[in-house]
């Protein structure tokens, strides 16, 4: 169900591109009148993320749904992202005949019994949509925005009907008014551009349909879970309609931006505090170091006067081995490698070259990109290991690889559980995961002892200070320094550059929505390292002024501060009710999982940023 798991070329085009490029290889089906067009299941989702009970999907198949099946059940393949995120696609038993209407054409007749259509009812009281493919395009509901006052599809539609005079009455949707466009290119050649359907309910004991005028005051279906067994009869329309949509441009009407003066506000808001911050820092930071760096190289070792505070003093203890310095190492060279993968992934889906109607596209280049990164993790996490004086280089080339991806795979495995346990179609297969162990081992692995092999062989940055042998006593620190008050305040700054992306982030997560603001996101990323990098340096600049040179864990905790606002922004600013435990350990799993990964990201970014800070003002001072 999970659909993950974050512009310089112009945000305004951005959006326009993704809609009219497709990924190489995803070419249209050219249909002749009377080919038949399969139409194709996915599973049920929940609603929209601030309303949803449940933090999993069902099969479209589920033994308790009753659904109408084909004669012979055809699983059909997917990629590896699309499996992870929670698609299974199947056939149907809907028969769809280019350019021939179809009238109250019958589907199945199915028995509920008691229990099973206490179940129907409670997914229809929380809102569960159909997921069906024609042609790779969603079948949508027709929607209105009135803030934009414009029209678009929304990808899926109701399992059922609540009772407009009694909420807890749910009607059973069984007849389908399905609507499919079509664009003609040529002779006999004709393409689908759309996808519609209008669902209803009705009450009945065969399968006659009533006529078009009477169909919405018919009588609905009420599943009951006191009557011994219910028999539903489900029976299905189809209309072709010609559109002067062409192929490339038919996922326009699908992909629809809600609300955007609130993204460019925010966009342009933050842009703003980024080029204050960075003023600031220019103005303070950098006018304070050339008055500290001239005053220090004015000091001779004779003269009496000699400075008894400031960031000179520690100059013997700054490039100290910090303890865990192995974990140290690890954490800092992952980062940069789940930083690269997300960027590379965003810029992809900039220039419009992950598309939407390739499912899963955009999860598998992530998982691909984070493999092939290994060998720039690794040879990072090795720089940073050398550069500090770590001696055991076999266990650094052994760690990096296996401990951060050891525990997103333990995370994953152990939520995967819950997701088999509720019958979620969710829940990953056992060959999915010994696929994604196999690539993790075949291509992650090797790159990554590359990558810390040539780390090893390289000459490890110089040190520009040399190290004292006995550790300076660092004073007392003043509270409003403690690490935990400066990543609160620090991670204010990045988290506002990311935060209107994170609702829709995880509305596609949660929700199966189709996100493509790629434009915004990628500039809001790119935002959001900035700013953790120049809020990283200026609270590590008042560290060193307190005389504290123990900055290198302080550097990755105060710009992890971001992690800890996007935990508590998924769990208590967000608008649900779970329906059980398994859904709340889902949500709150997952969401600790994002956090964690945001945390390693902006903790190396703090990191890298602040040794080369470091090194730059060190570098810059006599010192005899």
């Amino acid at each position: 169900m999970l659909n993950l798991p974050l512009t310089l070329l112009g945000l305004l085009s951005a959006t326009q591109l993704v809609d009219g490029f497709y990924l190489p290889g995803v070419t249209p089906t050219t249909y002749k009148e009377g080919d038949s067009v399969p139409l194709l299941v996915n599973h049920l989702t929940p609603p929209a993320y601030h309303e949803m009970k449940y933090a999993y999907s069902f099969d479209y198949y589920f033994e308790h749904l009753h659904f109408c099946q084909p004669p012979e059940l055809v699983k059909q393949s997917e990629s590896l992202g699309a499996i992870i995120f929670g698609d299974r696609i199947y056939n149907s038993p809907f028969e769809l005949t280019l350019l021939k209407d179809e009238s109250c054409k019958q589907l199945c007749s199915s028995s509920y019994p008691a229990a099973e259509s206490s179940f129907v009812n409670a997914l229809i009281k929380d809102q569960f949509s159909y997921n069906w493919l024609i042609d790779g395009l969603p079948a949508a509901r027709r929607l209105h925005d009135q803030r934009t006052n414009s029209d678009f599809y929304g990808a899926g539609f109701e399992l059922g009907q609540i009772d407009e005079t009694d909420p807890e009455v749910a009607h059973l949707i069984n007849h389908f008014d399905i609507q499919v466009e079509y664009h003609q290119r040529g002779e006999n050649e004709y393409r689908i551009v759309g996808v519609t359907v209008v669902p209803y309910s009705i009450e009945r004991q065969s399968f006659e349909c009533p006529s078009a005028e009477n169909v919405d005051s018919s009588p609905k279906v009420t599943l009951s879970n006191k009557e011994e067994a219910r028999d539903v009869y489900f029976t299905y329309d189809v209309r072709w309609v010609a559109s002067e949509t062409a192929w490339a441009t038919r996922w326009d009407k699908y992909l629809h931006v809600y609300d955007p003066k609130v993204q460019w506000f925010s966009l342009i808001n933050f842009s703003l505090v980024v080029i204050c911050l960075s003023l600031v820092l220019s103005h303070i930071l950098l006018g304070a170091l050339r008055k500290d760096i001239a005053r220090y190289n004015e000091v001779n070792l004779d003269d009496d006067y000699q400075d008894q505070t400031g960031w000179k003093l520690v100059h013997g203890d700054v490039f100290r081995k910090p303890r865990y310095l192995l974990i140290l190492s690890v954490i800092v060279g992952s980062g940069i490698q789940l930083f690269l993968m997300t960027l590379v992934t965003l810029g992809f889906a900039l220039m419009g070259l992950l598309s939407p109607s390739n499912r899963g596209s955009l999860s598998t280049v992530m998982f691909i990109l984070y493999a092939l990164f290994g060998s720039v993790g690794s040879f990072v996490s090795g720089t940073v290991y050398k550069f500090f004086g770590g001696e055991d280089w076999r266990l650094n080339m052994l760690l990096t690889p296996l401990l951060i991806p050891g525990i997103i795979f333990g995370c994953f495995i152990g939520l995967n559980f819950f997701l088999i346990s509720a019958g979620s179609s969710g829940a990953i297969p056992f060959g999915t995961v010994i696929a994604i162990v196999a690539i993790w081992v075949v291509i992650s692995v090797p790159c990554s002892v590359f990558g810390s092999i040539l780390a090893l062989k390289r000459e490890a940055p110089s040190q520009p200070v040399k190290t004292n042998q006995i550790p300076r006593q660092i004073p007392t620190q003043p509270r409003y320094l403690s690490t935990i008050v400066m990543a609160l305040v620090a991670g204010v700054f990045p988290f506002g550059a990311i935060a209107v992306e994170m609702y829709f982030i995880y509305s596609s997560i949660w929700s199966n929505k189709i996100f493509y603001m790629f434009g915004f996101l990628f500039f809001c990323f790119v935002l959001m390292a900035a700013t953790t990098a120049l809020v990283t340096i200026l609270m590590t600049y008042y560290t060193l002024c307190s005389e504290n040179y123990q900055w290198q864990w302080r550097s990755i905790i105060v710009a992890g501060g971001c992690s800890v606002y996007m935990f508590v922004h998924a769990i208590f600013l967000s608008k649900f009710e779970f329906g059980g435990i398994t859904s709340i350990v889902l949500y709150i799993g997952y969401s600790l999982l994002i956090s964690f990964l945001a945390f390693v990201i902006t903790g190396s970014i703090g990191f890298l940023s602040t040794l080369i800070f470091v090194r730059k003002i060190y570098g810059a001072v006599r010192v005899d």
